[in-house]
C-alpha cells in the first residue's frame, strides 16, 4: 500500500465498498456525537467521511486534532445507511471506517475558517493566503484559471499559432504607464525594465520571418489597483499575425475568446462574428468606449430639440458648439420626486452642474422643470430621437462632447443597473475600431499618440502628410480596436505601423525628431529597414476573462498570490528593505526621503510588536 493514499478523497464511491483504502488530506470538519465521531478529510479533489468509534485507541488523538491539521488514514469503505447519504457530492454514498490514525502536519489556531463562506479582512486574506487558497471558492476559481489558459493554448496552437517566450529583463519603453526598474550591477547607473507588454518583441518576431506567435505572456507595469486590474503584474494571451488585415485578427481571435467563455460557462455568449462599433458610435450611443451591451438604453444627442428653443442653458451650449445627449428612463414616470433627485445629486457627483429631465406621463402629458420651455413640435421631435414612450422619462447630459459622454455613459449604466434591465445570464462581446489615431493634450498643448505610436494610420503617410491643421490630424483613424465583453475591455490591439518612413511622420507630428525614435525604438526600426511584413495582433486579458467567468467582481479573487491595493505582497513581505551591501553593489544611494520612510516604518513595526 502506498505511504499515504490509495485513493484521493474525492474518488470513492459505491464500488468501493469493502475495500481497504488509505487517504491523505486536511481535517475539513467534525462531528463529535458521543460514542461516534465523523470527520470529513479534504484534499484537492473532493471529501471523504471518516468514522471513529469510542473503541478506537486513537479516539483521542482524533478529537484533539484542530482543523486543517493534516491527516492520513487506513480503513474499510462502507456504505453510508440511506438517510445519510448526500448527493451533494461524488463520495456521499460511502464512509470509512477508520482502522489507524496519523497526524502528519498538526495546525496551529487558524485566523481565518477554512471550512467556512464567511467574509474576512483582505488583509487577513492576502498574508495567510495558502488558507484562503484552501477555501473552495478561491480553490475552483485558481483550477478554473488553469483551465481556461491550457484551452487558451490548445486553440491557438490548432489555428497554428507557435508559442514563443521573450525578454523579461528590457530596456525601458514608453507603453503608457511607469516601468518596474531593475538595477544592473555589472553596468553601474543603468537599468533593466520589466516589459509592460511583450509589444515590440512581438513585432520583431514578425519581422524575423515567424508567421503566427502566441504567448501567455507576464506584464509588468507600476499602476495602481482597480477592481478589475490587479497592481504590478498581470498575464495576457499575447499574440500577433503576419500578411494580415483587421479582419484576418478579428477572425483568428473570436472563435478562440468565444471557445472559451463556452466551455467553462452556461451563459449565453454573442455568436461570432461579434459587432463592431465605431469609436465615435460608441461614445454618442453609450458614453464609452467599452459599452455594455447587455444595457438597452441608447444615448441620442438632441441638439435639435434645442437649438433655438426657449430653455437658454441648453439652447447656448448647442449655439456655442457643445452638445446635449438624452438618457431614456423607461417606466419610470410614475417614480416619486425623490428618484429624479437622486439622479441630479448622483450626476453631480460626477463633476456636472446637474442633470435634466422631462417624464411623459402615461396621458402623455410632458412634465418636470425642462418641458415648459419645449412646444409640441419639439417634444414630438425629443420623442422620436429618443424612442420614450408614454410612461417614460429621459434625462439630459449637456457640456462639450467629451463631457456629456462622461456623464451620460454612468448615467446610462447607473439606471440599467437600478431598473434592472442588465441581464446576468449572457456575455455581450463587441469589437471597438476606428480609433482616433491623434489625440490633443491639453496639458503639453499639442498633439500626441491616442493609443500608442505602434498602430497603422487609416490611409497610411499620405493621411499624415495631407493633414494641414490640427482638426486634420484628430480626424485620423486608426486600424486600433478593442474587444469588449459586458463592459469590461478584454483587449487593445492594431494593424502595426511597420513602414520606417510612416513611423518617423507620425512621431514629428508629436513632437519627436528621427533622434528620438532611433534611440528609444532602435531595435524595431532597424528590422522594419530590412523588410518588414504587414503584420497585426491583440493581447487578451486572462485574468480579466477569468474574472468574467468565474462572476467575480474582484480580479484578486482569481489570481493565487495577488498584492493588495498598495501594491505590497504582505504574505511574502514585499516590497522590502535590503541590505545596505547589495545596494553598494548596485551602486544604489538611498535619497534622504527614502531612508526617512524606512525608519518611520521600522520604529511602526517595533510599536506593533510591543503591543
Amino acid at each position: 500500500m502506498h505511504a499515504y493514499r490509495t485513493h484521493n478523497c474525492g474518488q470513492l464511491t459505491k464500488e468501493n465498498i469493502g475495500e481497504k483504502v488509505k487517504l491523505s488530506g486536511w481535517v475539513h470538519r467534525k462531528r463529535d456525537h458521543g460514542n461516534l465521531m465523523f470527520i470529513d478529510i479534504r484534499d484537492h479533489f473532493g471529501l471523504t467521511q471518516l468514522v471513529i468509534t469510542s473503541d478506537d485507541s486513537f479516539l483521542e488523538i482524533a478529537t484533539s486534532v484542530r482543523y486543517e491539521s493534516v491527516i492520513t488514514i487506513t480503513g474499510e469503505v462502507l456504505a453510508r445507511s440511506a438517510e445519510t447519504i448526500n448527493t451533494n457530492i461524488p463520495t456521499g454514498a460511502i464512509e470509512i471506517k477508520v482502522e489507524s490514525f496519523a497526524v502528519e502536519s498538526e495546525a496551529d489556531v487558524l485566523p481565518l475558517q477554512v471550512n467556512s463562506d464567511k467574509e474576512f479582512p483582505e488583509e487577513t486574506r492576502l498574508k495567510y493566503r495558502f488558507l484562503d487558497l484552501r477555501r473552495d471558492k478561491i480553490h475552483n476559481n485558481i483550477v478554473l484559471r488553469s483551465k481556461v489558459i491550457s484551452s487558451l493554448r490548445n486553440r491557438m496552437t490548432a489555428q497554428g499559432f507557435m508559442e514563443f517566450q521573450t525578454p523579461i529583463l528590457t530596456a525601458s519603453s514608453p507603453e503608457g504607464a511607469r516601468d518596474y526598474l531593475v538595477p544592473s550591477r555589472v553596468h553601474p547607473g543603468k537599468f533593466y525594465a520589466l516589459p509592460q507588454a511583450p509589444q515590440q518583441f512581438k513585432q520583431l518576431l514578425m519581422a524575423s520571418g515567424f508567421d503566427k506567435y502566441f504567448q501567455v505572456a507576464p506584464c509588468f507595469r507600476d499602476e495602481d489597483a482597480r477592481a478589475d486590474r490587479s497592481p504590478g503584474e498581470f498575464y495576457q494571451l499575447d499574440m500577433e499575425m503576419s500578411f494580415v488585415t483587421q479582419d484576418d485578427v478579428f477572425a483568428a481571435i473570436e472563435p478562440v475568446i468565444a471557445g472559451i467563455f463556452t466551455e467553462f460557462s452556461d451563459k449565453k455568449v454573442t455568436e461570432t462574428p461579434f459587432p463592431r462599433i465605431s469609436f465615435d458610435d460608441a461614445m454618442l450611443k453609450y458614453g464609452n468606449d467599452k459599452p455594455d451591451l447587455r444595457n438597452p438604453l441608447i444615448i441620442s444627442q438632441v441638439n435639435e430639440v434645442f437649438a433655438g428653443s426657449g430653455f437658454s442653458i441648453f439652447a447656448g451650449i448647442v449655439a456655442k458648439g457643445g452638445v446635449i445627449r438624452a438618457i431614456p428612463a423607461p417606466g419610470v414616470a410614475s417614480e416619486p420626486r425623490s428618484f429624479f433627485d437622486k439622479k441630479i445629486a448622483f450626476a453631480q457627483e460626477l463633476g456636472a452642474p446637474g442633470l435634466g429631465y422631462i417624464v411623459f406621463s402615461e396621458d402623455g402629458t410632458a412634465k418636470g422643470p425642462i418641458a415648459k420651455f419645449l412646444d409640441e413640435a419639439r417634444l414630438a421631435q425629443l420623442r422620436e430621437l429618443t424612442g420614450v414612450k408614454n410612461g417614460d422619462a429621459v434625462f439630459f447630459a449637456s457640456g462639450t462632447a467629451a463631457e456629456a459622454a462622461h456623464i451620460a455613459g454612468h448615467v446610462r449604466t447607473h439606471l440599467g443597473q437600478e431598473l434592472k434591465l442588465i441581464s446576468d445570464d449572457e456575455f455581450k462581446f463587441c469589437w471597438i475600431v476606428d480609433f482616433p489615431y491623434f489625440e490633443w493634450n491639453e496639458d503639453d498643448k499639442k498633439i500626441d499618440f491616442s493609443h500608442n505610436p505602434f498602430s497603422m494610420p487609416q490611409g497610411g503617410i499620405e493621411a499624415l502628410e495631407n493633414a494641414k491643421t490640427n482638426e486634420d490630424l484628430l480626424a485620423i483613424r486608426a486600424f486600433q480596436y478593442d474587444i469588449v465583453c459586458n463592459g469590461v475591455e478584454l483587449s487593445s490591439g492594431a494593424i502595426r505601423n511597420h513602414k520606417p518612413d510612416l513611423m518617423y511622420k507620425a512621431f514629428e507630428i508629436c513632437g519627436y525628431g528621427k533622434e528620438v525614435v532611433d534611440e528609444r525604438f532602435g531595435g524595431m526600426i532597424r528590422a522594419f529597414k530590412f523588410g518588414a511584413p504587414p503584420h497585426g495582433g491583440l493581447a487578451p486579458g486572462i485574468d480579466r476573462m477569468v474574472m468574467l467567468i468565474a462572476g467575480e467582481p474582484n480580479i484578486r479573487e482569481v489570481i493565487a498570490f495577488p498584492m493588495n491595493q498598495r501594491a505590497e505582497d504582505i504574505l511574502m513581505g514585499a516590497p522590502s528593505v535590503v541590505d545596505p551591501k547589495q545596494l553598494r553593489e548596485l551602486n544604489i544611494m538611498l535619497s534622504p526621503k527614502a531612508r526617512e520612510a524606512i525608519d518611520k516604518d521600522a520604529a511602526q513595526e517595533k510599536q506593533g510588536a510591543a503591543a
